[in-house]
């Protein structure tokens, strides 16, 4: 039976995956080998396995540092070459550039006519039709894009007018609580004052001046002042002007 077909990709098992690149290694080298002696070329192979370990191979006349300072050379003479050739090309295809440039831009020109409707004339059945299809195309992302942005708009609009309702609910709520503590403070004043006005109801009258009576000054106590100092017509004791006087009538003449 002749072995089969092997697809080529990564082998999951670790140890699987070892022993074939054990396996391809050794076959690898051997092909070098006999490359470099068949053909008489000079071959350079190196291998590095997942863990970091090196495998070369060297021709036998030839060691790995010659055949990589050759290929070092090498490989930086092909990139000078490549970037003088890219430096000359555009100066040196200047003429055959432009016209390829000018096209274009006419047929850029030409296609926005056609999209805006203008010079049709030229035009088949079938490239009308495809100008058709592809104004549909157009038409079609166009509205998709705006209904899009109409559904964004409505969104925020939507979600401006919770935050708005939330905060005008915050605000009933905060005049809701002022108001009734003004009324309770208005309540508080009406008992406050209903009070004092209870109050003074139940306290007496106080008595008026006129009624209001002095202590008697009268030296030798009431007897004096009723019956003692009274004169001989049977009345008080009077001063100079004619008027009653509570000062003993011995102590007048003192006093004038």
């Amino acid at each position: 039976m002749g072995r089969g077909r092997v697809e080529l990709k990564r082998i999951e098992n670790k140890i699987s995956r070892q022993v074939t690149f054990s396996k391809r290694r050794c076959g690898l080298l051997k092909k070098a080998h006999e490359i470099s002696v068949l053909c008489d070329a000079d071959v350079a192979l190196i291998v590095f396995s997942t863990k970091g370990k090196l495998f070369e191979y060297s021709s036998t006349d030839s060691s790995m540092e010659s055949i990589l300072e050759r290929y070092e050379r090498y490989s930086h003479a092909e990139k000078r070459l490549t970037a003088l050739h890219d430096q000359s090309e555009p100066q040196d295809n200047w003429s055959v550039q432009y016209p390829k440039l000018v096209s274009k831009i006419e047929l850029l020109q030409r296609n926005i006519r056609h999209y805006m409707g203008e010079d049709l004339d030229p035009l088949n059945l079938r490239e009308l039709q495809s100008l058709e299809q592809q104004l549909d195309t157009s038409l079609k992302r166009i509205r998709t894009r705006k209904n899009q942005l109409m559904q964004e708009s409505v969104s925020e609009l939507q979600k401006k007018e919770k935050a708005l309702q939330e905060q005008n609910n915050s605000l009933a709520k905060k005049l809701k609580e002022s108001e009734k503590v003004d009324s309770d403070q208005q309540t508080q004043l009406v008992q406050r004052r209903l009070v004092q006005s209870s109050t003074a109801m139940l306290l007496p009258d106080p008595p008026p001046h006129s009624s209001l009576q002095l202590p008697s000054l009268t030296i030798g106590g009431p007897f004096l002042a009723t019956g003692g100092g009274m004169d001989e017509g049977g009345g008080g004791a009077q001063d100079r002007h004619g008027s009653k006087s509570l000062v003993p009538p011995w102590l007048l003449p003192h006093i004038n």
